[in-house]
């Protein structure tokens, strides 16, 4: 899979809830390489911030060749993105990092999981999964960002932190309150999430595929500032660690240490 630089040009952007924001971007080269999990490297048009922002792709358009990311403004570099309009410049890079495996899930009873800006990878995921998935959502409050679109692809259930909506709590709450049962889990979200998923499948004996967020540099897995501690020993660094943006994002739960 070879990886894009470009120039691509923004098609449309929406504010989908506060300071969350939702961008289509035209750019044929990516898509149609772009695999579930996977995600972009978007450059600032600001000079002063060198380092690229890395975004998880949401929706993957490869006959129109379009993709999709949805965000958070958490910084300068974010807040920048959120100011473009349809036909802005945007230098992105990518595909970058690995997907869900998901022909390894067919057949099975998998839970698609995502957590706050977790959210977005896991709707792409849910389109492209063959067989029965249930889509467990965890929101902060009642601004659920995307739920009607994963409600087109299957059966949602959600918690908010305040209880304004669903099961009051998290994730695992929701999944125990509605006695949700399942063989595999695709999530993504805050690293408390999935440290409770990890030990929760683990639990169960159910097999777990984690994809972690992380804050990164270089994107390719040269500058080694997004390590997480893993099982095995690195055959790049030579220790017990795994680069999120190379090996990962998606890891299988036993591989790293939350």
């Amino acid at each position: 899979m070879a990886k894009v630089k470009e120039t691509a040009q923004v098609i449309s952007q929406e504010r989908l809830a506060e300071g969350v924001y939702s961008m289509w971007i035209h750019s044929p080269a990516i898509a149609s390489q772009a695999v579930p999990g996977q995600f972009i490297s978007l450059y600032c048009q600001d000079g002063s911030r060198l380092l690229p922002r890395p975004i998880s792709l949401c929706e993957i358009d490869q006959e129109g060749g379009r993709l999709r990311i949805v965000y958070r403004i958490a910084g300068k570099g974010t807040e920048e993105f959120s100011a473009y309009a349809a036909g802005s410049p945007v230098e992105i890079l990518g595909p970058l990092g690995n997907g869900f495996p998901l022909e390894e899930a067919e057949g099975k009873r998998v839970f698609l999981i995502g957590g706050g800006i977790g959210i977005p990878p896991m709707l792409e995921t849910a389109k492209a999964l063959k067989g029965e998935k249930t889509m467990v959502l965890g929101y902060r409050d009642s601004q659920m960002f995307l739920k009607e679109e994963f409600e087109a692809v299957g059966q949602v259930f959600a918690a908010t932190e305040d209880g304004s909506f669903g099961t009051k709590g998290n994730v695992l709450d929701a999944i125990r309150e509605q006695g949700l049962k399942g063989d595999v889990i695709f999530a993504c979200g805050p690293t408390p999430m999935l440290r409770a998923l990890k030990a929760w499948a683990a639990e169960e004996n159910m097999e777990c595929w984690l994809s972690l967020e992380e804050r990164m540099a270089c994107g390719i897995g040269a500058c080694l500032a997004c390590v997480c501690q893993s099982k095995d020993v690195d055959s790049h660094s030579h220790v017990h660690n795994k680069r999120i943006c190379k090996e990962g994002p998606v890891f299988r739960a036993e591989e790293v240490e939350l």
